[in-house]
């Protein structure tokens, strides 16, 4: 018998002079074992300066207002000529970012800024995993719904099913007309809310109401209010309790500045 083996590269062929033969499959390669070493758990990095994430807008000036009774000056912020969105207090014990309203809980619940001012109205709508330390008392508004001063909808109880709703403020707008077993209909409008029942597109608004003044010089009247916002002041809740040495003495400077009488 004559056998003719032959390499291949899936194993060896052994073949005889006949019509059949055996293909031998080679064993596979199994490495040595190492011992298992886990991933190293992420660990918060807590940084060396106290970062503070300020508002645009409305609450920007009270917001630098009050960290200047505690003695950290983001006032550059205030010059017309300043382009940086982020400064450092002249004494180097903190730094100050410059973002729009909507964006302070993303900064903070991110660790990008362990401390931030936001309005109670954007916590309710945007529900970000921050800690609402401290009421700062300023800022006040209201949420409110309104129709236009000729509206045969006296109580948001009129306002028939399915109808329609403007507001920038989605969540806290369907929340509350859930809360009231009224289906309606939110429309996201991010500018102008108020041209909603204006132009007919809208049976009512949900919307900030600060002094009332917009609302009167567009035809349009408050019939409920949803809740009272004024500026909070947000922290890291993990940044809070590692770096609470640091971020609880100014978060305690803040709570006296603010129980004092405006005089």
């Amino acid at each position: 018998m004559i056998l003719a083996v032959r390499r291949q590269d899936s194993g060896f062929r052994i073949q005889e002079s006949g019509d059949y033969f055996l293909f031998i499959l080679p064993t596979p390669y199994t490495p040595h074992p190492t011992p298992h070493t886990p991933h190293p758990t992420p660990q918060f990095i807590i940084p060396s300066m106290l970062t503070i994430a300020l508002p645009k807008g409305a609450l920007l000036n009270e917001s630098i207002q009050i960290f200047q009774k505690i003695g950290l000056d983001f006032s550059a912020f205030l010059d017309s000529k300043n382009r940086q969105l982020q400064i450092t207090d002249p004494t180097n014990q903190a730094k100050a970012l410059l973002v729009r309203a909507t964006d302070v809980p993303v900064y903070v619940e991110y660790g990008q800024a362990q401390l931030g001012i936001a309005g109670y109205d954007i916590l309710l709508e945007k529900s970000p995993d921050v800690a609402n330390l401290i009421d700062l008392k300023f800022g006040y508004c209201r949420m409110s719904v309104a129709v236009p001063a000729d509206s045969p909808y006296q109580s948001p109880l009129d306002i028939p099913h399915h109808g329609k709703v403007a507001s920038k403020f989605v969540n806290c707008a369907k929340d509350y007309f859930r809360r009231l077993d009224i289906p309606v209909e939110i429309i996201p409008l991010y500018g102008s809310v108020e041209l909603g029942p204006i132009t007919g597109m809208s049976e009512a608004i949900v919307d900030l109401v600060s002094t009332g003044r917009t609302l009167r010089e567009n035809g349009l009247v408050e019939i409920d209010e949803l809740f009272a916002s004024s500026a909070r002041l947000i922290a890291h809740p993990l940044s809070y309790r590692l770096n609470r040495d640091q971020i609880y003495n100014w978060v305690e400077k803040l709570s006296l500045t603010n129980q004092r009488p405006p005089y």
